[in-house]
């Protein structure tokens, strides 16, 4: 979305993770630095004036995870902000799910020893917290939101224009049908085959944007991690069929996908497959490009832990005459 704007091009985003749209809605209407850092002063105005959060109620996970004073300013944040209506309340909330969690080296997160791209399981947390001696360090949250929107918004607000929705990719041309026929290019990554529950791995910023205090699974979408390959390509299928109406015709498809337990090769013959299935005319256009992972942050919490060892980049071009 953002680079999509930067570029100068009228963007629009789906997707069916309330943590997605937050993150993807925030780029596509930044608001103004003065007006982020004027409400980050009457919210925190109105924290110094309420009542103390409701840690009581929460899980063991979260004493241990927030210093208690930083956690009572995240549950304020958490019940207070409007994230669906209000521009300036979402980059907000989008900026503290930045910084929930991550390393305690770095003064811009808020929580225990984390890794920053997703939330381990609370019990295992716990367990390492404890094995290493580590406690969750005190972070005044209003001041690092004031580091991080100077930081995001020091240039300026991002171009206008962009539109996001939360919204399964299946149904999003019935979101938009004034684009419908419009669309010169789709870039998009779908859940990769077998590697990781988004759900599962994103539950404590799902959690702040008002879901369970606790990894949940298949409450959001029952497709965000498919262990058979049929079940994977008839979904990807029912996705490219969701946005045929909107291609025009001179559109380009690029995808980016994973897998565990399948070659390149492979990958790409099923994606190519996919995809001549549902969009007619469609084809590639040149060979897939294959990024090989290396440095997983999750290793050092997970030693041998496999994951994806590779993504692959395909484009798909609208074929003249066809």
């Amino acid at each position: 979305m953002l680079q999509s704007l930067l570029m100068g091009r009228r963007a629009a985003a789906a997707d069916i993770s309330p943590l997605a749209y937050c993150l993807t809605a925030a780029k596509a209407e930044t608001p103004a630095l003065e007006g982020v850092l004027s409400e980050l002063e009457a919210l925190e105005e109105l924290w110094r004036s309420s009542e103390t959060g409701c840690r009581a109620v929460l899980p063991e996970f979260f004493r241990h995870a927030f210093h208690a004073a930083t956690l009572d300013q995240i549950l304020f944040l958490r019940d207070r902000l409007n994230w669906r209506h209000s521009p300036v309340q979402r980059f907000i909330a989008a900026l503290c799910l930045g910084s929930l969690h991550g390393e305690t080296r770095s003064p811009n997160y808020f929580s225990n020893q984390m890794p920053r791209t997703i939330a381990t399981k609370p019990d295992y947390s716990v367990r390492y917290w404890a094995a290493h001696g580590q406690t969750a360090p005190e972070r005044d949250v209003f001041t690092v939101l004031r580091s991080r929107a100077r930081l995001r918004l020091s240039s300026g607000a991002s171009p206008a224009g962009g539109r996001a929705a939360c919204r399964d990719a299946r149904s999003v041309a019935g979101r938009w049908p004034d684009l419908v026929g419009r669309v010169r290019l789709v870039v998009t990554s779908p859940p990769y085959l077998d590697v990781t529950r988004y759900e599962e791995d994103q539950w404590l910023r799902l959690w702040f944007l008002g879901h369970e205090p606790r990894p949940t699974y298949s409450q959001i979408s029952p497709d965000d991690r498919h262990t058979s390959p049929d079940h994977y390509w008839a979904f990807l299928r029912d996705a490219w069929r969701g946005l045929a109406s909107l291609l025009g015709e001179d559109a380009v498809l690029v995808c980016r996908l994973g897998a565990t337990g399948c070659e390149p090769d492979e990958l790409a013959a099923d994606l190519t497959a996919s995809i001549a299935d549902t969009l007619p005319g469609f084809g590639l256009a040149g060979a897939p490009r294959v990024s090989r992972i290396r440095g997983r942050q999750t290793r050092s919490f997970r030693p041998g832990s496999r994951g994806c060892l590779y993504e692959l980049d395909a484009t798909y071009r609208r074929c003249s005459g066809i």
